[in-house]
């Protein structure tokens, strides 16, 4: 059968492959991808907005020699089914070509491998002035006025990627200083949030260090470690690989510091950033999606759930080629489907009791949660201390009027304005210090109730840190506590 080889066009692919949909800074991630394969510990991003802009990414991996960086400049540089590193963060082998074209049109990546230092440009103008895919080999002296050049040669080996001609990423901008400064702000929260758990240092992988513009690019925790609440590890193997499933039911929003707050993603963040997080080799791919296991709403919105999963599982996660995309193969899914019911619900009881397990006996509340036929109602607990103590003071006409008010207040609970103000994420509207000077008050009151019992005051201070409202405030109680015991 005769056959025929029809080789595209390259002025006309190479275009139409800059139309992948790489933003800023997915394509800048992509290239830290290489930089983390080459086992790079250090990565500096360098940009100028001025006479002839650039973007440049240097990192001090392993390098490469002259022919390495060719086959590296190819596209498709490597088959995607080949058996890759544990910690290898490509695919394709488009990467570096294809992040980097889609915004920019001419891209040189100069390297430093045993002493050898070798470059090779891509450069848009040339391939459509020749129509053939043409690289070419920089002059020697034309590499020391490059960007990033002489620090690479500095530190001995390693590889730096420059952008010029960048008209994708100032395209349709007045001011191109303004432009690319804001735009390189969200590649630092990108990147902050994406590699977190290399920049942390997580025990099993290489620690980096990146640098945008001489400024270090901080870590990112979603999950609020050593705040959140972890539940139980799931294992899930496929293919004879793992999977690791690592859910946390983050804080309520009142118990949040502003710093904590941020890290989780702001106010619009925390119901937004909610769901499943998909590392791949522990890098962030895919964040804020529950894959339509379950919605996305308002009481579900403190559940995130960490899911790693190796590069040998590629081809069944349908990762696209800007590795921010993954769906999950149906064995993954029906399992990740046993679970979310369980994550979503210890996310709704945090907002139904403010942080606090609904198993806990011993706390006594001020509402009664009763579920019945008719419905959920919400009933004040007539034997709180409180109320009891109130109760206590007055006659009988004073008791029935009493019941009145109470009755009253609870046929008159605004669940509806309640519920909204909750799910927006409205701060309290007092001072700690208002706080705990009306806990004094009220502490100081149960105290010459229990007074008239013998032992009462002593046991009265031993239960109020798991009195409402007292437990919502354990360390203003705890000092609360001790204070009364000397004056009593």
């Amino acid at each position: 059968m005769p056959e025929l080889v029809v080789a595209p066009y390259a002025p006309s692919l190479i275009e139409s492959m800059r139309s992948i949909g790489y933003s800023l800074e997915s394509a800048i991630a992509d290239l830290i991808d290489n930089s983390i394969s080459a086992n790079a510990s250090r990565i500096t991003i360098r940009y100028s907005p001025y006479d002839n802009p650039y973007v440049a990414i240097l990192d001090d991996g392993y390098g490469m020699r002259p022919d390495d960086l060719t086959r590296a400049m190819r596209h498709g540089s490597r088959n995607p089914w080949d058996i890759r590193a544990a910690n290898d963060l490509g695919r394709f082998g488009l990467g570096l070509k294809t992040a980097s074209l889609s915004q920019c049109r001419k891209l040189t990546v100069v390297s430093l491998k045993d002493g050898e230092l070798s470059a090779r440009t891509w450069d848009l103008d040339l391939i459509a002035e020749r129509e053939d895919w043409i690289i070419y080999v920089p002059e020697q002296h034309e590499l020391s006025e490059m960007p990033l050049v002489n620090e690479l040669i500095k530190q001995a080996k390693g590889t730096v990627v420059i952008w010029e001609n960048l008209d994708r990423i100032v395209a349709g901008e007045p001011n191109i200083n303004q432009a690319l400064t804001e735009k390189m702000d969200l590649v630092r929260v990108h990147l902050a949030m994406v590699f977190h758990r290399y920049l942390l240092g997580e025990q099993g992988i290489n620690r980096i260090k990146i640098h945008l513009n001489n400024n270090p690019v901080a870590t990112y925790d979603p999950f609020l470690v050593g705040r959140s609440e972890p539940l139980q590890d799931e294992f899930i193997t496929v293919e004879n690989s793992t999977v690791l499933i690592k859910p946390y039911i983050l804080p309520h929003r009142s118990k949040l510091t502003p710093d904590e707050l941020s890290l989780a993603g702001g106010e619009e963040g925390l119901r937004r950033n909610q769901g499943f997080y998909i590392y791949r080799n522990k890098r962030l791919i895919i964040w804020g999606t529950w894959f339509r296991l379950t919605k996305q709403e308002e009481l579900s919105k403190l559940a995130r759930v960490r899911v790693d999963i190796p590069n040998t599982l590629d081809h069944l996660w349908t990762l696209d080629i800007k590795k921010s995309a993954a769906h999950p193969p149906d064995e993954v899914r029906q399992n990740l489907k046993r679970i979310v019911e369980k994550i979503v619900g210890n996310s709704r009881r945090v907002y139904t009791f403010r942080g606090r397990r609904t198993n806990d006996g011993k706390l006594v509340r001020s509402w009664n949660r009763i579920e019945s036929r008719n419905g959920i109602s919400y009933l004040i607990n007539r034997t709180h201390p409180i109320i009891s103590a109130f109760s206590q003071t007055l006659d009988e006409e004073g008791k029935n009027t009493l019941e009145l008010l109470l009755d009253t207040i609870e046929s008159t609970f605004p669940a509806d304005s309640l519920y909204a103000d909750m799910a927006s994420d409205h701060p309290r509207n007092y001072e700690e210090s208002d706080i705990e000077n009306k806990l004094r008050m009220i502490a100081q009151c149960l105290l010459h109730t229990a007074g008239s019992i013998e032992g009462g005051e002593e046991r009265l201070l031993t239960s109020l840190p798991m009195l409402d409202p007292f437990c919502d405030y354990p360390q203003i109680t705890a000092s609360l506590v001790k204070e009364l015991k000397n004056v009593h």
